[in-house]
């Protein structure tokens, strides 16, 4: 006979499932710190329950992970004035050596980065239709019902996802041309040439910095140009080294102490720079598995 409570049984049947709960809301979320809020919150639901009358433990937790990411998804598009959109994800960073086809887990890790960016364009629904089916084998049924829609919107809605997903470009490396337009960014503004750095960044670039006094977001080749030749002129004598940031072309650069000084990843489309994100706060970077300088 078992002296196993059903109070124990509840618990251990949550911790079980703790691990692949965190993984489905870090793919709705793309933050492992919401990703634990979410599961935390899940855990006390499941405390205020009455466990005997549900039948399918781990599924029931499934579906409560996924609305309460799904509201969290949703409260971000409803409150603009927070500027959400304005955040830096976590940055995972890799060494970009070029593709390894024989390494297939470090080939899996990086689609998987890759696949997060890829999230993040899509809506909330969406978001949700596709990570639960596709990701972690959860039926329309059970989607449609998370979601207050039918089984088939719950499909078609999974089903437009998987197209972006699929049409979206997943880096091993980065791209020789890409590496280039970046060299010819960096070299141009470590020289002071603003025509120079005009021609590579696209009319409408975003750059987005994480510093220490806050995330700062510049709009504009003239405003980014302007701001990167102060920048990297300041960081001259730092040493860099070309990496994946979330599979992304990026660069690591360190002080002359060693200390790491910011990560960027860039978003280069049709030879020009989309998108920059830097992380130059220090308490960011100092939690990040970082490689050694070459």
């Amino acid at each position: 006979m078992s002296d196993t409570s059903p109070a124990d049984l509840v618990t251990k049947t949550f911790e079980a499932q703790r691990d692949r709960l965190r993984a489905v809301a870090y793919r709705m979320l793309g933050s492992h710190a919401d990703a634990e809020d979410v599961v935390q919150e899940a855990w006390l639901r499941l405390s205020r329950q009455d466990t005997a009358a549900i039948h399918n433990l781990a599924g029931w937790l499934t579906t409560v992970v996924g609305r309460i990411s799904l509201d969290v998804l949703r409260s971000r598009q409803a409150r603009p004035e927070a500027s959400y959109d304005d955040r830096l994800p976590e940055f995972v960073v890799t060494v970009d050596d070029g593709p390894a086809p024989e390494d297939d887990v470090a080939l899996a890790d990086t689609v998987g980065l890759a696949l997060l960016v890829v999230l993040e364009s899509l809506g909330p629904s969406e978001r949700l239709a596709f990570v639960l089916h596709d990701l972690f084998a959860v039926s329309f049924d059970e989607i449609g019902q998370i979601l207050g829609k039918s089984t088939a919107a719950a499909k078609m809605l999974a089903s437009r996802a998987r197209r972006k997903v699929q049409t979206a470009e997943h880096p091993t490396s980065a791209r020789p041309e890409q590496r280039e337009v970046i060299q010819a960014f960096l070299s141009a503004a470590r020289r002071g040439d603003f025509e120079g750095l005009l021609r590579v960044l696209d009319p409408e670039v975003k750059l987005t910095a994480d510093t220490p006094g806050g995330v700062v977001v510049v709009l504009g080749a003239t405003e980014v140009a302007a701001g990167a030749q102060l920048r990297l002129r300041a960081g001259a004598a730092a040493r860099g080294r070309a990496v994946l940031v979330n599979g992304l072309p990026g660069l690591v650069a360190w002080r002359e102490d060693g200390t790491p000084l910011s990560v960027m990843a860039f978003t280069v489309t049709d030879g020009r720079i989309t998108d920059i994100a830097v992380v130059a706060n220090p308490a960011r970077l100092a939690a990040m598995d970082l490689p050694d300088p070459e």
